[in-house]
């Protein structure tokens, strides 16, 4: 759906983000990541209260190759 977007100011992005106003047809990525981190670890808010008693985190990562990229130009 067409939409009218005013004055937007980017001050900066990163070399592998994506910026979109507007409508588009198809967004891939052309980088990726992994990540691993504890409980809680990504918890954002005011006045949170968060209980963690025993946490680990597994890095494990058996299967060696993860789903490719190659094909997203």
């Amino acid at each position: 759906m067409p939409a009218i977007v005013g004055v937007a100011q980017v001050i900066s992005i990163g070399s592998s983000a994506v910026f979109n106003i507007g409508d588009v047809y198809k967004i891939m990525p052309l980088s990726n990541a992994k990540t691993f981190s504890g409980a809680g670890s990504f918890n954002t808010g005011d006045s949170l209260r968060i209980r963690n008693e025993l946490s680990s985190t597994n890095t494990s990562d058996q299967d060696g190759m993860d789903a490719g990229i190659v094909l997203n130009v």
